[in-house]
Order: structure tokens, then C-alpha cells, then sequence
């Protein structure tokens, strides 16, 4: 058992699961150990404060995420249970699909620092087909942790500087209905009971009956068993918070209702909404569940979400991510594995993966070389038969010009030939006829 008292225990908030590793550490120590009296003060008491004072130097984280359809009040709750309004742009309803909006905000009180951040489903119920709409609400919550496993998975670790954006709590809002849940949030909240504390609640509680109400409470968490949803469970096993947690666990789920508008209310301001019938006190408790839900929250159990998230929820996921890398607790003979002796296990196995590959892959290469070369080898025979062809068909041509202009030189010797003869009669006519003109000339002389 911790040497620590339990109510000093809960105050130390060390984030990321320490204070359980720590004490896990000194549990095993200690065991075998022999008890031994002091005889004066030694001051190793002040463990507590130093682990509260290092704590509060560092600051605290906390992750909400609200799950929810459009119009049921998340942001004015968030605004409400922080006692502040969270400045930004309402985002639009229009998208395909569920879009996730993440806000981070630093907020002080005293002395002690918070890391707020503050994530929202847009549009979660807006689409006709609703069958998907808790995808992306898993994926987030799967990125966060896988981030922080590599992170830790790291040679050099930073994770006392690490931002933990791991979902501590996620508040799921139900529409006012009085009747039973509908199969979204059912199916919702079935996905994300592994992977994320939901506390569901009630929103716009003002909206029904106070008997309406009550039915509705035992309604829903009867479907919630039926169905096997586990939601988160104020712890018990603390005897400072056992009583407080054991009651408030009867009035699950919480039925709210959030307001930034104060009202005066006889010589006080108080949040208030205010209808023609009459006011409802935010934090009346006969009105609405809203105190309850900030005492169980942020008063009482935070560091319990925080603890839960990293021991119970981020341990599942880093158990099966793990396991499918391969790394089990023991080996196959049932002995403690050895971390080195896995690493050349699965090295040794992706090596030989690896030639394998590398052989298929030499294997497909070289086939398809061959390929290559017996249509490059078909393609040349193509190109030859073709060549040959042009060449036949060169000649065949050739061979009949040569043809015709044999004949063409025949005809043009034969035109020439009679040319010449024509050209040689006509000079004898010409010569025949100038004898004769002589002859009558002379015998014209003659006859005179």
C-alpha cells in the first residue's frame, strides 16, 4: 500500500499516469521489505508537497470532447461549466460529413494553471445518411493517442513537454426527447466506450416534464445496458470520494441546462434562463443537473478521467498496436520475451521479406525482359520482312522505268531517222525543182 494518505494522493494531479507508475514502483519495492521505526524526523513526508508543488509549476491539461446534434447547447455548456465565454465563429452546418473542430484555451484559477482544449463534432446528425457519423469522431480520438505512442516510442523523449491531446472525457448530449435513444447515438456511444470516458447527459433539460424526465433517465440507461454501452463510472474504491461518487452514479445521465445570462434573483445575480412561465436556475439543483455535473467533472474527478484515459483507454489502444507490430508478453514457450531478441525476430522476418521481394521482383524483371526481347525480336522481323518488300517492289519499279525509257529512246532514234529522210528528200525536191526552173529559163532564152 502507497505510504502516501489516499486524500493526499488524489490532490497530486501528476499528468500522464506517474503518480500510478510511481506508486507501482514503490509497491514492488517494498515488498519483501522489513518495517522499520525512526527514531527522529528524516522528512521524506514532504514527498506530497513536493509532487503538488512540481505539479502546479508544470500546469494540468484536460481534454473535453462534446458529441452531439446540432442546437442542443454544447458550447453554452462549456461556456457555463468554466465560468467564461469561449470566444469563436460558430462554425457552419453545411458539410458532408462530421468535421472536427478543436479549440485550445489556457485558463487560470489561483495559482493553478489549466490546458484546456475543447473539441466539437460540427455537424454530427445534420447528414441524411447518418450510418458513418461516428467515423471521424474515432479517427480523432485514434490520432491522439497514436501521436503520444510515438512520442513515447521515440529514442529522445520529450514527454514532460509533451501537449497530452488525449480525449479525457467526452460528453455526450441527448436531444430532450422523453422517448428512448435514437440508434445514432446508440451506435455512437457502443464505438467510443473503448476508447474514451462518455458521460452522457441531458441537454435542454428544461424542455420537459420533471416526471417526463425521470422516466426518460431510467429509459436511457437501461438501452445503455441492453445494448452494452459502458459508460464511465465514478470511482468508488476512494474512501474520501466513495459516498459522493456512489450517489451521483444513481443520477446518470445528468440532465442539464447552460446559460451565460445572469439574472437577478432576490439580492443575487444568477445564470438563468427566463421563459414567460418562470426562471430556471442553472445552479439550482432542483432545477436542472448542472452542479452535480460540475462537482463529478471538474471538482471531484478529473484527475480520475485523466488517470482512466492513459491506464485504462490509452493502454488498450498501445496493447493493439503493439500486438500488431508483433511484440507480445511472452514468447512462444510462455517465457518473458526479450525485447532484443523480438527486434531481431521481426528484423530477421522483414529482412527475409525483403529478399523475397527482391527475388519476385528480380524474377518479374527478367521475364519481362524476355518479353520485351522477343516482341523487339518480332518487330525487327516486321521491319525486315517489310524492307524486303519495299526493296522488291524498288526494283519491280525501277525495272519498268528502265523499260519505258528504253522505248522512249527507241521512238526518239526512229523520229530521227525519219526526220533525217524527210529533211533529205526535201532538199533533193528542192534541188530537182531549182534544175528545172534553170531548164525552162534557159529554154524560154532559147526560144527568143
Amino acid at each position: 500500500m502507497y505510504s502516501v494518505p489516499a486524500i493526499a494522493i488524489r490532490q497530486l494531479l501528476v499528468s500522464g499516469g506517474s503518480t500510478m507508475a510511481a506508486a507501482e514502483v514503490a509497491r514492488q519495492m517494498s515488498e519483501g521489505a522489513r518495517n522499520l521505526s525512526l527514531s527522529g524526523h528524516v522528512g521524506f513526508d514532504s514527498m506530497p508537497d513536493q509532487l503538488v508543488n512540481k505539479s502546479v509549476c508544470q500546469g494540468f491539461c484536460f481534454n473535453i470532447l462534446c458529441v452531439g446534434e446540432t442546437g442542443l447547447g454544447k458550447s453554452t455548456l462549456m461556456d457555463t461549466l468554466f465560468n467564461t465565454r469561449f470566444e469563436g465563429d460558430p462554425a457552419a452546418h453545411n458539410q458532408p460529413g462530421v468535421h472536427i473542430k478543436s479549440n485550445n484555451y489556457e485558463l487560470q484559477e489561483s495559482n493553478v494553471r489549466l490546458k484546456l482544449s475543447i473539441v466539437n463534432s460540427v455537424g454530427f446528425g445534420d447528414q441524411i445518411n447518418k450510418e458513418e457519423s461516428y467515423k471521424s469522431i474515432v479517427e480523432f480520438i485514434d490520432a491522439q493517442f497514436e501521436a503520444y505512442l510515438q512520442e513515447e516510442l521515440k529514442i529522445k523523449r520529450t514527454l514532460h513537454n509533451y501537449h497530452d491531446s488525449r480525449i479525457h472525457v467526452c460528453l455526450y448530449f441527448i436531444a430532450p426527447t422523453g422517448h428512448s435513444l435514437k440508434s445514432l447515438d446508440l451506435v455512437t456511444m457502443k464505438k467510443l466506450d473503448s476508447k474514451v470516458n462518455i458521460i452522457p447527459i441531458i441537454a435542454k433539460a428544461d424542455s420537459i416534464s420533471k416526471n417526463e424526465l425521470q422516466k426518460f433517465k431510467i429509459k436511457i440507461m437501461s438501452e445503455l445496458v441492453s445494448n452494452g454501452v459502458q459508460i464511465y463510472q465514478f470511482p468508488t474504491d476512494d474512501e474520501t470520494v466513495a459516498e459522493i461518487n456512489g450517489t451521483m452514479n444513481a443520477h446518470l445521465p445528468f440532465a442539464v441546462v447552460g446559460s451565460t445570462e445572469e439574472i437577478k434573483i432576490g439580492n443575487k445575480m444568477m445564470k438563468a434562463r427566463q421563459y414567460p412561465w418562470g426562471t430556471v436556475q442553472v445552479e439550482n439543483e432542483s432545477h436542472c443537473d448542472f452542479v452535480k455535473l460540475r462537482e463529478m467533472l471538474i471538482r471531484v474527478n478529473m484527475e480520475d478521467l485523466r488517470e482512466q484515459t492513459h491506464t485504462r483507454h490509452y493502454e488498450l489502444y498501445r496493447r493493439c498496436k503493439l500486438e500488431e507490430m508483433g511484440f507480445k508478453d511472452t514468447d512462444p514457450d510462455n517465457k518473458p520475451f526479450s525485447l532484443q531478441e523480438t527486434y531481431e525476430a521481426k528484423r530477421n522476418e522483414f529482412l527475409g521479406e525483403l529478399q523475397k521481394k527482391e527475388e519476385e521482383m528480380r524474377q518479374m524483371f527478367v521475364m519481362r525482359v524476355k518479353e520485351k526481347e522477343s516482341e523487339l525480336k518480332e518487330a525487327e522481323k516486321e521491319l525486315h520482312d517489310k524492307f524486303d518488300r519495299l526493296k522488291k517492289l524498288h526494283q519491280d519499279e525501277k525495272k519498268k522505268l528502265e523499260d519505258k525509257k528504253k522505248s522512249l529512246d527507241d521512238e526518239i532514234n526512229a523520229f530521227k531517222q525519219r526526220k533525217t529522210a524527210a529533211e533529205l528528200l526535201q532538199s533533193q525536191a528542192q534541188q530537182s525543182g531549182s534544175q528545172q526552173t534553170l531548164k525552162r529559163e534557159k529554154e524560154r532564152k532559147n526560144f527568143f
